[in-house]
């Protein structure tokens, strides 16, 4: 049965929501990094996982799905399938996905081009139980409709459960001023930060000097056997860092990664 609206679907009213891009150089290995990810980053923490074909390709999204649904994972799911909306919806509805995402709901195609999307939309959730994270103004996408934000954003929350907002591009920040400014438009209807939790950003909403360790834990941790990755930003000292490596090799094996691979 569907929940009463996106945000019931998580225990805390501020979900975290993590992102699989099916990295690896070949299928099998994209598969098993997947969900190797998908255990660290709900033991970490996430409320949810994300499938997209970031770096994989559509075959390779409907490979983790599959095993999602196969094994009855007890956490929750969506789908993200880039360039294919539609094929999006089928997955989801396919392999019992909670949610999908679309990067653009409005504001990307022309006013005319617009219409046919609109109604597309509304046949694909329709058929459809889940709910839909979608985005507007959103990296990449370029911007057509010719409206305000103000009218864009009201089409896009009748087109979907949650709006979508980002900074220019993966990996980037995304600006408190726009995340003001959506949330000042859309009230109360859920709003879904979608990039740019950085270590840059978190100085920049914390204090300019400081110093940032960035960790990825997994469960096992609990039971002293875990495995967590630590990566830190030049203001940290050798000194410091160890002694954070060393809190977590308490409780099992660690591994020192950049900062671009956590």
């Amino acid at each position: 049965m569907k929940q009463p609206d996106f945000l019931s679907l998580f225990p805390r009213k501020k979900p975290i929501l993590a992102m699989l891009h099916l990295r690896g150089e070949s299928r099998q290995e994209k598969y098993e990094h997947a969900l190797l990810e998908a255990g660290q980053l709900i033991g970490g923490g996430a409320d949810a996982v994300i499938v997209e074909n970031y770096f994989g390709d559509y075959e390779d999204m409907e490979t983790v799905l599959e095993a999602f649904s196969r094994e009855k994972v007890d956490f929750i799911y969506g789908v993200n399938a880039l360039h294919n909306d539609a094929l999006g919806f089928e997955l989801a509805k396919k392999y019992g996905a909670s949610f999908i995402q679309l990067d653009s709901v409005a504001g990307h195609l022309t006013p005319e081009d617009d219409a046919v999307f609109g109604e597309s939309i509304a046949k694909w959730r329709a058929g459809y139980d889940g709910f839909v994270i979608g985005g507007v103004r959103f990296k990449y996408q370029p911007y057509l409709s010719g409206r305000t934000l103000k009218e864009d954003l009201h089409i896009g929350m009748s087109r979907c459960d949650a709006i979508a907002v980002t900074g220019e591009g993966t990996g980037k920040n995304t600006p408190m001023d726009k995340v003001r400014e959506f949330r000042r438009i859309v009230g109360d209807f859920p709003l879904v930060i979608a990039a740019g939790m950085t270590p840059d950003y978190i100085r920049s909403q914390t204090k300019p000097n400081a110093k940032v360790i960035q960790v990825m834990p997994n469960t096992p941790l609990l039971l002293g056997k875990g495995a967590t990755a630590l990566s830190r930003i030049d203001a940290v000292t050798d000194e410091e860092f160890a002694f954070v490596e060393q809190l977590f090799a308490l409780c099992g094996v660690t591994a020192v990664l950049p900062l671009n691979k956590m």
